[in-house]
């Protein structure tokens, strides 16, 4: 007597199992969801208190620019000189003229090095320009 072997076994699997992919997605996912906050606001700067924001501006066209007490300009982790920042923005604005640029000064920083940037953008009518506060404590 012949024995047939079992064919099962010889069956190649044509089925893509993607629980396994969809839970990396949603594991990355929150990743981002829970460290893009905390990229944004790297840098400890103590922001003067001040009013809010009269008009919603979309995501996409602010510019975050931090500048720290010690004079350094900052946007994201990236370091600029005066000149460099200048040409950077100017580009972007080329590119966007919807370009609103925030600046994110720390309340110890001085005036000298925060005007000579307002000074620079606005040459280049880069006028769209808003200084980041504190919303006030309830008085």
């Amino acid at each position: 007597m012949r024995r047939f072997s079992q064919r099962n076994v010889l069956v190649t699997l044509s089925d893509i199992n993607i629980t396994p992919l969809l839970d990396l997605a949603f594991v990355l996912l929150i990743i981002f969801v829970i460290t893009t906050p905390l990229l944004e606001n790297t840098i400890d700067l103590r922001l003067p208190e001040g009013g809010r924001a009269v008009q919603r501006v979309r995501r996409e066209n602010i510019r975050n620019v931090d500048v720290t007490r010690d004079g350094v300009y900052l946007i994201g982790t990236n370091r600029y000189t005066l000149d460099q920042l200048e040409q950077l923005l100017v580009r972007e604005y080329r590119a966007n003229p919807e370009l609103v640029v925030r600046i994110r000064a720390d309340q110890e920083t001085r005036a000298r090095h925060f005007y000579p940037l307002i000074d620079r953008l606005t040459r280049h009518q880069i006028t769209r320009l808003s200084l980041a506060t504190q919303p006030p404590s309830g008085r």
